[in-house]
């Protein structure tokens, strides 16, 4: 598993997707963390336990704030 910082994967992003064609694995940090991990899109080929996922969504509780204000909130706070 190779591991790149984000500024080597924006250079190298083609190469990189490359190499995961391939069926690697690379990992994106920032400031030395993980942060993302590039993996073969085939591992993620079964299908969705579609019911499993719908009893999960409708167990959550319900916010009074929409996901796009959630967004906004976590990016802001980054500022």
């Amino acid at each position: 598993m190779e591991t790149v910082d984000s500024e080597q994967a924006k250079a190298r992003l083609g190469e990189l997707l490359d190499k995961v064609e391939t069926g690697e694995e690379v990992v994106i940090t920032r400031r030395g963390a993980p942060v993302a991990q590039l993996s073969p899109a085939a591992r993620f080929s079964k299908p969705l336990p579609l019911r499993e996922l719908a009893e999960f969504r409708a167990s959550m509780p319900w916010s009074e704030h929409s996901a796009a204000d959630l967004l906004r909130e976590i990016r802001d706070e980054g500022r």
